[in-house]
């Protein structure tokens, strides 16, 4: 791109020119990325700045958490806490909802983030990222300032007003969805600003990659095996081509090369534990990455229906998570519906 356009400029012109982002969720975006500047600097610092290791804690769901999962987490916290454009965060590592201090008028905005996705990868220095969404508070009379529950929080994907993610690699990049496409900057260390670098990002409809943890092949339900045999037996089997198997086991790693390039990305239900459906936060990770595969032409299911039309009925619910090329997600569901008889 020949013009430098920073996130500001860009919010700026699409509020302007499409009215797609009104000021307050703009205000917000901007605050999002700059925290993430933040959490990409503690990141890149490493055993410099002594983020490195466990924590000694655990988070909500009973896993261990490292440094950086606590220090990006109270990043966007703080950051969040006082602009005027928020009621309410809830986080993938709190108990519950964090309520912004009452103020007039009210914030009309509710954040959800995954403060740092892919934390396991930290000290073999892979891709990790920061996951965000943003949804409308139910309740947006700017005169009257009513408490904000996690029941405000349990609105389906599609209501969605701004997905995006952050992702700590070779380059700090930010990829963003306000329902209107999706674009990528790219963080200048220099200046410290978001450039725009990619928009009217577009994931083709089919691909010779799968990406999807292995190892978990013996607890598979048919339908996945079936897909992945195919795509193991190559150019002599019924898919009549090579496939190439990717899994970077961090979220934002694997969505961002799936937007690059194409790609699909399964995390499905399996029989280690039969009562939950799947391993994935559907609020944290599965709805704002399934808004931004969407917005670029991919889908997103869980095997069975769209993940955006999903119910989310509590604030930490999992689901199994199939995104990316449309024409390999088609044919995942459409071997799981075929499962079930449908």
């Amino acid at each position: 791109m020949s013009k430098r356009v920073s996130l500001t400029q860009y919010l700026v012109e699409q509020q302007r020119l499409h009215g797609h982002i009104p000021g307050q969720l703009r205000l917000l975006i901007e605050v999002v990325a700059r925290a993430c500047k933040r959490i990409a600097i503690a990141v890149n610092k490493g055993a410099l700045g002594e983020v490195m290791g466990v924590a000694g804690t655990e988070n909500v769901q009973g896993e261990v958490q490292k440094k950086l999962d606590i220090i990006s987490n109270e990043v966007l916290i703080e950051a969040n806490e006082w602009g005027g454009h928020l009621a309410a965060m809830a986080s993938e590592e709190m108990d519950t909802i964090h309520t912004v201090p009452n103020r007039y008028p009210a914030g009309e905005y509710l954040l959800l983030f995954d403060p740092l996705d892919g934390s396991s990868n930290i000290e073999v220095n892979v891709s990790i990222g920061t996951i965000f969404s943003v949804l409308k508070k139910p309740n947006d009379d700017p005169n009257q300032i009513e408490p904000v529950s996690e029941a405000d929080f349990l609105q389906p994907g599609s209501q969605q007003a701004a997905a995006g993610y952050c992702i700590y690699g070779p380059q700090s990049m930010l990829v963003l969805t306000v329902g209107d496409g999706v674009a990528m900057f790219t963080l200048d260390r220099e200046t410290g600003s978001w450039v725009l670098t990619a928009e009217n990002v577009k994931v083709p409809a089919d691909t010779k990659e799968f990406a999807i943890n292995m190892s978990n092949m013996r607890h598979w339900d048919t339908p996945v095996k079936r897909y992945v045999d195919e795509c193991l037996a190559g150019q002599e089997g019924p898919r009549g081509k090579d496939f190439n198997m990717r899994w970077v086991a961090s979220m934002v790693a694997d969505v961002h090369r799936i937007l690059t390039r194409g790609g699909i990305f399964m995390y499905p239900w399996d029989k280690r534990e039969p009562d939950k459906p799947g391993k994935l936060r559907l609020l944290y990770e599965a709805n704002p990455m399934s808004f931004l595969i969407e917005q670029a032409g991919g889908a997103a299911t869980n095997g069975h229906q769209r993940i955006l039309d999903l119910q989310p009925e509590k604030l930490h619910q999992r689901v199994s998570v199939i995104l990316g090329s449309k024409n390999e997600v088609e044919r995942v569901t459409a071997y799981h519906q075929e499962a079930k008889g449908g």
